[in-house]
């Protein structure tokens, strides 16, 4: 399906996209927050700057959109343009390395993706609640 704007329309609208802050991470951690937990979010200091980081476990959590983080990506990558293509691509392979490091250094990493957090957000809070209380 051909794109409806200008390349410049385009760009403005992708670029009004917030990288964090947004609504299902704020949901998650207000969700987490409710239930007593105490986390700190975006730490800099480690690799992919996690969502969401509980410090004393060790467990770093991402919360990934399935189009910027590329879910699916070889059932639909056909459909974007050669720079979608390669923009995905490599936020998939930045992903992959900031998961490798984390592991490296002894962290638990959580993945929660969008589509699953739509579905199912119950199971989600009970998979890090699981993995912070080890």
């Amino acid at each position: 399906m051909p794109d409806n704007l200008t390349p410049e329309q385009r760009s403005y609208c992708m670029s009004r996209i917030k990288g964090k802050d947004t609504g299902l991470e704020m949901r998650v951690r207000s969700e987490l927050h409710r239930r007593g937990f105490r986390f700190r979010k975006h730490v800099k200091e480690l690799p992919g700057k996690p969502d969401v980081v509980f410090t004393k476990a060790k467990v770093a959590v991402f919360i990934d959109g399935d189009f910027w983080h590329g879910y699916g990506f070889s059932e639909w990558r056909h459909k974007v343009s050669d720079f979608w293509k390669k923009k995905i691509q490599s936020n998939i392979e930045r992903d992959r390395r900031n998961h490798e490091e984390l592991v490296k250094m002894g962290w638990t990493v959580i993945r929660l993706w969008q589509h699953d957090l739509e579905q199912d957000f119950n199971r989600c809070i009970a998979r890090i609640i699981e993995a912070v209380r080890g």
